[in-house]
């Protein structure tokens, strides 16, 4: 009995001398988080619509169903901001209803912009291809167009570039006429830039 008892004592003891130690700094809402336990936040991925090295755009105007395919010869890790950059497309139409009539692409025109997470830089000067033949570039399927417009140096302080495109077709508006509808398709292409 006497063991016991001590025994008792001893634990009585150990829970007093514990409780007197206070919170656990765990539980204490003061107390400072270990400088290896504080969680970063990741960086935003930046998107990039080329990063499997190609995509394909399906684009609407009016009667005009566009598909356009994009891609780039070099490497993701290649394109930084003092790099010039390449983008191939090729694009080919449908139109709705089919009776005959043609559809002509007469300028295609893209805006290259480059940006950052704080906001879009100064765009580059436009590049346009005007068609030399009127009234435009055949592009009604089977007939496809295809061109490589480049993306020049940008600012260091870019992290993506965005790829404004514009289409303007003319469409015949019998299959035997001399008159024209125009329809315009825009997109937009977001492509990273590496960090050189």
């Amino acid at each position: 009995m006497g063991k016991r008892v001590a025994i008792v004592g001893v634990i009585a003891a150990l829970a007093i001398g514990l409780t007197g130690c206070g919170a656990p700094p765990w539980a204490d809402p003061t107390a400072s988080p270990d400088a290896t336990a504080t969680a970063t936040t990741p960086p935003t991925p930046v998107p990039n619509d080329l990063s499997t090295g190609s995509t394909q755009r399906s684009l609407t105007a009016g009667a005009v169903a566009a598909t356009v395919d994009c891609w780039s010869d070099l490497t993701m890790d290649k394109s930084t901001a003092s790099a010039l950059k390449p983008v191939k497309l090729s694009l080919v139409t449908t139109v709705t209803p089919s009776d005959g009539q043609k559809v002509y692409l007469q300028k295609a025109t893209m805006v290259a912009v480059p940006g950052n997470a704080a906001g879009s830089l100064d765009p580059l000067a436009p590049q346009v291809d005007q068609a030399t033949t009127a009234p435009g570039y055949l592009v009604l399927s089977p007939y496809s167009y295809s061109q490589v417009f480049t993306v020049g140096a940008v600012p260091a302080e870019a992290t993506f570039v965005t790829l404004e495109f514009t289409y303007d077709f003319l469409v015949q508006t019998t299959p035997t006429s001399t008159e024209y509808a125009k329809q315009t398709a825009t997109d937009t292409l977001t492509v990273a830039i590496a960090r050189g």
